[in-house]
């Protein structure tokens, strides 16, 4: 018998839940059976389903938040952020829905239509660092075109991907059409290889999204999104604002512990202007609290996700150090054998070949530059594409900045990190498929139909034809 997946919190180490591997064929059966109908319900009456599910979370989101919290190690304060974004997300799905895929008649002509269609069984496959609102993020779009979708999160975060679910069933959405399947790495495979799945909805590393990609590369049928993370820039040029630029760093490559897709690995700075920026930049990193979830005071930061996900941060970090690496805030684990690490800053200028990873965590690369120009290559020195930002700078270097950035999210005197739902979000290279995710997400849950109708046979042919 297979073992169950045994949910731990970060910061304490304790058990939260032992939950059974989920039955993929089982699943898969029961969603193909249940598409038919769900699809034929309408588009208001799922809609209808889906502002419960919201009203669901809504009124559980202090407990909802506190499993969150519990599960990822995020502080409270972030959880309940979390929270607030899965109950948006509905209404944002409820507005592109009908803005990027509703019906209407083609040149005017009342005998030409355009309408959508769900593509059928969904999997989607979530993350640890949000594990309700990433996924919500495919769920509900998905769910409002008509598809019937079977969620595996991460192995390391199951409890609240159960929780999310039972939210969808207490609102109205049936059992098979709305699946919870607890897993690991042997589950995804087998739910994202099977014939019987008609897309892959994924948020996770680089590594996993080019298995997926692979894994499907024969079967173009299959609709495939892969958000899968970034090595971010974050650019600071000519500002009398130091503190501000020092505030912005800090929230982008610490915010959740540097656990975001977003997060700025890598920070750019003008050679000239590093000491002046240093002297802001450090006395603030130095007072950020590190903690566990409900501490208090609340701590900025809580732990990563588990010790091996530390113990990897360290030896990537050593790897650095001995590369040539100088240090200037050192990594270190806050207390023995827990994953909560303090901010970290290495400054690389001198490391020749630096690997182009994404380090998932509160590891921050120092790259000086002389000019702008320099600067903007250095930032596109990446195989990824996600997320990257300018602060300071002229509009005219901005502009500049923005038209040569190879990346999916470029912002100005701007976090690299807290993308807005609103918008479309997704990134190029190892980032992603060019099927943005978040507002858009509406684009890759239904696939345009057009039609040419009329009430009764009318055909003619004019010409070519004998007496």
């Amino acid at each position: 018998m297979t073992a169950p997946i045994v949910s731990t919190e970060p910061a304490t180490d304790e058990e939260i839940a032992r939950i059974a591997i989920g039955d993929v064929d089982a699943a898969l059966t029961r969603a193909r059976n249940a598409f038919p109908d769900w699809a034929a319900r309408g588009t208001d009456a799922r809609i209808a389903i889906l502002r419960r599910f919201a009203d669901e979370v809504r009124d559980d989101a202090e407990d909802f938040a506190m499993l969150i919290a519990r599960e990822t190690g995020k502080p409270f304060w972030e959880a309940k952020t979390e929270v607030s974004a899965v109950v948006a997300k509905v209404e944002i799905s409820v507005k592109a829905h009908e803005e990027r895929t509703g019906t209407r008649a083609l040149d005017g002509a009342a005998t030409g239509a355009l309408r959508h269609k769900p593509h059928g069984v969904m999997a989607v496959l979530g993350p640890y660092n949000f594990p309700a609102h990433l996924p919500n993020g495919h769920i509900v779009p998905a769910l409002i075109a008509g598809n019937v979708v079977i969620f595996k999160p991460s192995e390391k975060t199951p409890a609240v991907g159960q929780r999310l679910v039972e939210y969808y069933h207490r609102a109205g959405v049936p059992t098979d059409v709305v699946q919870f399947l607890p897993g690991g790495a042997e589950e995804g495979r087998a739910l994202t290889g099977d014939a019987r799945i008609d897309g892959v909805l994924f948020t996770g590393s680089s590594t996993t999204g080019i298995a997926i990609n692979k894994a499907l590369a024969d079967r173009p049928g299959i609709i495939t999104a892969l958000e899968m993370g970034g090595n971010n820039p974050l650019i600071v040029w000519d500002t009398d604002d130091l503190d501000a630029a020092a505030t912005i760093i800090v929230q982008s490559a610490y915010t959740t512990a540097g656990q975001r897709c977003t997060a700025a690995r890598r920070l750019i700075v003008r050679d000239d202007l590093h000491d002046a920026l240093m002297e802001r930049l450090l006395p603030m990193v130095d007072r950020i609290i590190v903690g566990a979830p409900f501490d208090e005071p609340q701590p900025f930061m809580g732990p990563v996700i588990d010790n091996h996900a530390a113990d990897g941060l360290i030896s990537a970090y050593d790897a650095l150090v001995a590369k040539g690496a100088r240090v200037v805030c050192p990594l270190c684990r806050v207390a023995e054998g827990k994953p909560m690490l303090t901010p970290a800053i290495l400054d690389v200028t001198d490391v020749a070949d630096r690997p182009d990873d994404e380090l998932f965590g509160p590891l921050l690369q120092i790259i000086r530059v002389a000019d702008l120009d320099a600067a903007i290559n250095a930032a596109n020195d990446t195989a990824y594409g996600l997320s990257a930002s300018l602060v300071g700078g002229s509009r005219a270097d901005y502009e500049r900045f923005w038209q040569l950035s190879r990346a999916g999210i470029v912002n100005w005197n701007k976090p690299t990190n807290g993308a807005s739902s609103a918008a479309p979000f997704g990134g190029t290279g190892l980032s992603g498929n060019h099927r943005p995710g978040a507002y858009y997400a509406a684009d890759y849950c239904s696939y345009p139909v057009t039609s040419t109708e009329a009430d009764t046979p009318e055909a003619a042919i004019p010409v070519g034809l004998k007496d």
